[in-house]
């Protein structure tokens, strides 16, 4: 039995009494932030979300005493939330979280988008509604943010992270001059996406995650899940990968009595937009730091160019016409010369024939690029189908960070331009300025062919900006 088995069973033991083990104990895969654990006790199923020590704790605004306090009052009021058992104490050992009662549902976001339920997108619906409807004589103390106090916090992370996006200035100065009016504020529960959704045959079966819950506008959450990032691939459905907005609209109106405002959406979905990629960002930041030397968080870092490319989306019909029909000067040579790379369900001999067209125009001494396709073959082939749980996930992600390597060994573009940025967020040059949006379209096309060739908007994109 491991330490950590002795500390969790111990745990469960102060709890519950008795003197039995927790058995089938495993960590679950996902989680940059925090750590999940799934085990049985006496028959039953729980789950763990703690965080093993102080330092993976700096920089959040409350403990894990807040935010079970959170889940409990919304557990109460209706939503299906977690239902909390128990919280850790420092006797545990096993820094802060709690204990709750364990949902047999499906959570994986590829799994539950290709059959949503029909009624899933109502579900979304009635649970924001009774999100935001919970009271808040209810609830702990928490921070009250609206679009101004957020909008300056997220930038001063850009700027403490370099600063030197363009695509990402330009959205900033966009976000300053569409600022909303402030409104009354409601329970967020700030990260309500799959991902952090439960689903069964029937329908919504828990929500998941409530770490960054707070009080603000209601459209926030309302656009938070619905981003590019969060739809898994399903960049035709944009009300949260599953379905239409105007139908997500409506069944919000009916089951809130509040109607959408669709200004104020867009500007909480290019914020929200804009936020993942900042938090992509400081996932690199956290890594370099040491504070967390996982491989996820510096292979997450490269997903900040996802955002640029949806960002530029969003905005594009601010530009003028000529600016919006006017095509990259070129487009990535990785898009239109490189293999798509090899998916999971490749079988052994189907990656080798990936590899070797791959590799065909190489001659002499072993490249940097068969290196890492090396490297890439003997996780998949020697040491992926001999791993379990978070083990298998983790040699996905790191065939995922070789593959990176490899295609920006091919071409790969930088985007850093910290003068631009600068020019573009004090409004020295902007959506209007000749050839901009080309050339920003252009270079963020070919860093994202480089970060993640696969991910849904980079054809959406090529398809629309390069034709």
């Amino acid at each position: 039995m491991t330490d950590f088995t002795t500390l969790v069973s111990a745990f469960v033991r102060r709890i519950f009494g008795g003197s039995a083990e927790v058995e089938n104990l495993m960590r679950l895969t996902g989680g940059a932030n925090m750590e999940s654990w799934s085990f049985d006790y006496a028959g039953h199923g729980y789950v763990l979300r703690r965080s093993p020590s102080a330092e993976m704790m700096a920089g959040r605004v409350y403990g894990h005493d807040i935010e079970a306090a959170v889940v409990r009052a919304a557990f109460m009021a209706g939503v299906k939330a977690p239902e909390i058992i128990a919280e850790v104490e420092a006797v545990d050992n096993l820094g802060t979280g709690y204990m709750m009662r364990r949902v047999e549902a499906e959570v994986n976001p590829a799994k539950i988008l290709a059959s949503p339920p029909p009624s899933l997108i109502n579900d979304f619906a009635r649970e924001l509604a009774a999100i935001h409807a919970v009271s808040r004589d209810t609830l702990p103390a928490l921070p009250e943010a609206g679009a101004a106090s957020l909008l300056t916090d997220l930038k001063a992370r850009f700027l403490l992270f370099g600063g030197n996006r363009p695509v990402m200035a330009l959205a900033f100065r966009w976000l300053e001059d569409h600022l909303p009016a402030p409104v009354d504020a409601v329970l967020l529960h700030g990260d309500f996406r799959m991902g952090n959704i439960m689903v069964h045959t029937d329908g919504l079966a828990a929500v998941l995650d409530w770490e960054l819950a707070h009080l603000g506008d209601r459209h926030q959450d309302l656009a938070f899940g619905c981003i590019n990032s969060w739809r898994f691939g399903y960049i035709d459905r944009p009300a949260f990968g599953i379905g239409q907005m105007d139908a997500f609209f409506a069944a919000y109106a009916r089951e809130s009595g509040h109607n959408v405002d669709a200004g104020r959406f867009r500007w909480w979905l290019v914020y929200a937009t804009l936020w993942w990629g900042v938090c992509c960002l400081q996932m690199t930041d956290i890594w370099r730091s040491g504070a967390d030397p996982g491989l996820e968080r510096a292979v997450i870092g490269r997903r900040a160019s996802e955002t640029e490319v949806d960002l530029l989306m969003l905005l594009e019909e601010d530009a003028p016409i000529a600016e919006q029909n006017r095509h990259p000067e070129h487009r990535s040579p990785l898009a239109a010369d490189v293999p798509e790379p090899y998916s999971k369900s490749q079988s052994a001999a189907e990656m080798q024939a990936w590899m070797l067209k791959s590799e065909a125009h190489y001659v002499g001494e072993t490249s940097a690029a068969e290196l890492l396709n090396a490297l890439a073959s003997w996780i998949e082939t020697d040491i992926k189908p001999h791993a379990k749980g978070r083990d298998r996930f983790m040699a996905a992600v790191a065939v995922n960070a070789l593959g990176i390597l490899k295609r920006e060994t091919e071409g790969g573009a930088s985007i850093h331009d910290k003068l631009l940025s600068e020019e573009l967020s004090s409004g020295r040059k902007s959506l209007a300025t000749p050839n901009l949006l080309a050339q920003l379209k252009a270079q963020s096309l070919q860093k994202l062919a480089a970060d993640q060739p696969k991910y849904s908007a980079l054809a959406v994109a090529q398809q629309k900006w390069t034709h």
